[in-house]
């Protein structure tokens, strides 16, 4: 009973602790995940016979170079494609207030003489005071950026740093842990651990590339319909795709807007939709056995259910992180039930029966 209460006290104050030191633990918490699936294959460098420190060097050379082929060939492409927008916004503008001017009046029984520029001139002199009122609290709004910018700058020093020293010392410290465990729970965690390790490993580097291929795909959909910006709204609608269900609505919903506005026609919204549902289809009868499969072990409806809840206690955070969790939880709830099959509260029989 002292045990238990002190193992108590010991998960509460740690867990308080947690929630006080959150601010300053989320660049270690990102370098820790991107060490996790990073050491696998700092394991099979290390397996050519190179040295751990060499490894994760050789790994960073490998990710700075995919980041600079990035940096040479995807990023001047949108970029090029921005300038085309850029040359093409009086137009769109001319149409969206042609459309839309329209539909404003018949929703609203607004006439054609009220929307102009005297009239809305007048509205805004006779609105100053709140409009100042607005500007007041946009600009002190600022500051808040201003220092998610500055915070966000540190951790992009920050995280890498962190990474590389836990990829270099990541074997050492998973033995110093492991060494500390009690010896009357040690194999029941260790046996725990490797469980958790294999489904959310596999999950989440299954995910990742099903992210990528899903964002090539959208992208070069995309790209021969002629969308613009399709590069950039095609990889964007891939990689939030870790959310079920939210890269096929974002991306959909985007480009059917940019569609309107630069086509406005039936054709190329269709044709937008046999992007989405050619990728969507690829995903579910290939990429997603192929480099996820059932590894979560999760019922659909419990997927929806982790990813509500997740969003509901914890917002988009919450939504990224409510599958990993679930995945870890369903490994812990089929060891409960394999203790449980063989406790004395199942096997027993009632002799009165």
């Amino acid at each position: 009973m002292q045990e238990r209460f002190f193992w108590l006290i010991v998960f509460v104050m740690s867990g308080f602790l947690l929630y006080l030191l959150s601010p300053v633990l989320t660049p270690f918490l990102f370098a820790a995940v991107l060490a996790y699936l990073g050491d696998p294959l700092v394991d099979r460098i290390e397996a050519c016979k190179i040295p751990r420190l060499w490894a994760v060097v050789t790994l960073f050379a490998l990710l700075l170079i995919g980041f600079a082929v990035i940096v040479l060939v995807i990023i001047p492409m949108i970029d090029q494609q921005v300038d085309q927008i850029s040359g093409r916004v009086p137009n769109y503008l001319n149409h969206v207030q042609k459309v839309m001017t329209p539909t404003i009046q018949k929703l609203f029984d607004i006439s054609p003489e009220t929307i102009n520029a005297d009239n809305a001139q007048k509205f805004l002199q006779d609105n100053i005071k709140s409009a100042s009122a607005v500007l007041n609290g946009l600009f002190s709004s600022l500051k808040k950026p201003a220092r998610a910018v500055i915070t966000g700058v540190m951790y992009l020093f920050l995280i890498p740093v962190v990474t590389f020293y836990l990829l270099r010392d990541w074997d050492k410290l998973l033995a110093k842990f492991q060494a500390l465990l009690p010896r009357k729970y040690h194999d029941d965690i260790c046996l725990l651990a490797r469980r958790s390790d294999e489904v959310l490993g596999g999950f989440l580097r299954g995910q990742f590339i099903v992210m990528c291929c899903l964002g090539i795909i959208y992208a070069i959909g995309l790209s021969i319909v002629g969308l613009d910006l399709g590069i950039l709204i095609g990889f964007f609608s891939g990689l939030v795709s870790f959310v079920p269900y939210l890269g096929l609505v974002v991306g959909m919903s985007i480009s059917a807007l940019v569609a309107l506005i630069q086509f406005q026609d039936w054709l190329h919204l269709f044709a937008i939709a046999a992007v989405f549902i050619c990728g969507q289809m690829m995903e579910g009868m290939f990429l997603t056995p192929k480099f996820v499969g059932d590894r979560t072990g999760l019922h659909p409806v419990a997927v929806l259910f982790a990813v509500l809840t997740g969003g509901q206690f914890f917002g988009f955070m919450g939504v990224l992180l409510a599958l990993p969790c679930a995945a870890v939880i369903n490994v812990f709830l089929i060891s409960m039930k394999e203790h449980y099959l063989k406790s004395d509260v199942y096997q027993r029989k009632d002799s009165s029966l």
